[in-house]
């Protein structure tokens, strides 16, 4: 693939002896292919990234947070669909079995954090009770889930001078 071979001329054509058989070999390397494949794998890596997102898909609310920075190790995800079915990571876990589940595989995680995603159509109080089992378990560390670009409700005017009491 990288190396070729060069015919040698024989030269004048009284002085032919026994080099006519032989060749010398390349010393070049053909870098095409080399390129070629890893034009290939970039576009099969650009395609792929995207795709490896946790795959529950939830209509996440959208909210004016900003993105929390990221982790070396990937974050403990429990999620709450719209049809109200609970899933850590990818897999479906029984209500009965939630909290059992999340220590045993907390206990082998260095970060404690785990973070909530919840269906927007989800009722608050059944994302309250889903906490609060699991701040009794002794998770205290919970991040919600959303989306950015939602409403800021005044966040983004920073008042000119801090209101006080007037005296």
């Amino acid at each position: 693939m990288g190396a070729g071979v060069i015919q040698k001329s024989g030269g004048s054509g009284g002085r032919r002896r026994h080099r006519r058989g032989k060749s010398a070999a390349m010393s070049e390397i053909n870098v095409t292919p080399f390129v070629d494949v890893m034009l290939v794998l970039l576009i099969i890596f650009m395609v792929a990234a995207p795709l490896l997102t946790v795959g529950v898909p939830v209509e996440l609310p959208k909210t004016a947070a900003n993105a929390m920075p990221t982790e070396q190790e990937e974050p403990l995800t429990l999620t709450v669909t719209a049809d109200g079915r609970l899933m850590i990571m990818n897999t479906e876990v029984a209500e009965g079995e939630l909290i059992p589940k999340l220590t045993a595989i907390a206990a082998q995680r260095e970060n404690k954090k785990v973070f909530l995603r919840a269906d927007g159509s989800i009722p608050y109080e059944r994302v309250a009770q889903i906490m609060g089992a699991m701040n009794r378990a002794g998770f205290t560390d919970i991040g919600l889930v959303t989306d950015t670009q939602g409403p800021s409700f005044g966040a983004d005017q920073v008042p000119a001078e801090p209101a006080g009491d007037g005296g």
